[in-house]
């Protein structure tokens, strides 16, 4: 039977090998075969970006060479139709050109063959086929690939911007769900901290929670690198800016006690892109607070465990990359920053450049 008129499911249900009858995030492995099916969107795909969680775990495990990174993300790829770590359980996203659009796609009559597009689904649920890898940024997580990539009729996507290098757009995409939920949740004379405050979420936490402040309240960056917390320093988004490893929850508890008089957080903004870093979240924030947790890295478990464990009443929630206007709000945000923008794009333009 051709497989454009085989019975497809908006939701990728038809692409789902193993185990069937799960939706395609979850699955182990999906049928990445390059044919667009009737609702569905076939990219040509030059470019993915690894989650920050995900690719600092390829690279660890790699012990850092590029070739052997190159290999496990193909072997991934090869194995599960799918970008979709197994270690972190995270993906990313990627950009690409208009293959070919099915009949059923949504709003199939807006889309030309060859437009430059964003996925804004990530990668652990779109059905990837590699050809070859040409290079990995080991600094940025973003990886020149050949390849075909499938978007369901379920999948948001953005147009790439015209004033924005390419790469600094995926790299603003791939997190751009972050400061959407910052602008819903944080409110005036709050004290917010950030911790991972020097990534590129944390970075766009900040300054969307400085959006939403104002001149009040109290905002906390916490950052383990030195360098980074120059950086921030530099831009002039947080109240203070300290030096403190994540992973050590007892040194962030005195640190948030000591800038904040012992009042803690409103809200906790987690951003940190390496394990075990719960308790140090749920130890700054305040008891009838809330955390924020954005980075792929955290186990809900460990973290609902610890704060019933350490007596801490805080709200949680789990970062949702969704949210309707997420694209245009993050890319609004860099523009309307001059010195974010010029400290992103010395980050990310550079891999055009090599």
């Amino acid at each position: 039977m051709d497989a454009r008129s085989e019975e497809v499911h908006s939701l990728g249900l038809h692409r789902v090998v193993e185990p069937q009858g799960m939706l395609p995030q979850p699955a182990w492995r999906l049928d990445a075969e390059p044919v667009c099916h009737d609702n569905e969107l076939l990219l040509d795909v030059d470019c993915l970006n690894i989650d920050s969680a995900s690719f600092n775990q390829l690279k660890q495990s790699c012990g850092q060479d590029l070739e052997k990174v190159k290999e496990r993300i193909a072997a991934i790829v090869a194995e599960r139709g799918k970008m979709h770590n197994p270690a972190t359980g995270s993906g990313g996203m990627l950009i690409g050109n208009v293959a070919e659009v099915g009949p059923h796609f949504l709003a199939a009559d807006q889309l030309q063959k060859g437009e430059r597009l964003a996925t804004l689904v990530s990668l652990t649920l779109t059905p990837l086929y590699l050809t070859a890898i040409h290079d990995v940024d080991m600094e940025t997580g973003q990886v020149h690939v050949e390849g075909k990539a499938i978007l369901f009729a379920s999948g948001p996507y953005a147009r790439l911007p015209e004033d924005i290098p390419e790469q600094l757009s995926l790299a603003l995409l791939d997190v751009c769900g972050a400061p959407a939920q910052i602008a819903r949740i944080v409110k005036r004379d709050q004290t917010v901290v950030v911790l991972g405050a020097g990534g590129k979420s944390g970075l766009l936490c900040l300054a969307q929670a400085r959006r939403q402040l104002g001149n009040s309240g109290q905002l906390i960056a916490l950052e383990s690198r030195q360098e980074a917390c120059a950086e921030i320093r530099r831009l002039q988004l947080a109240d203070d800016v300290l030096q403190v490893d994540a992973r050590n929850p007892v040194a962030v508890l005195e640190v948030v006690e000591t800038v904040t008089n012992r009042r803690l957080a409103d809200w906790t903004i987690n951003c940190v892109n390496v394990p075990d870093t719960e308790l140090s979240s749920i130890l700054a924030t305040r008891d009838g607070g809330g955390v924020y947790f954005f980075s792929t890295a955290i186990r809900f478990t460990a973290a609902a465990l610890g704060a019933e464990g350490v007596g801490r009443d805080v709200q949680m929630l789990i970062g949702n990359g969704y949210a309707p206007g997420h694209a245009d709000l993050a890319l609004d945000l860099v523009r309307t920053q001059p010195q974010l923008l010029q400290l992103l794009q010395a980050r990310y333009t550079r891999v055009q450049q090599n």
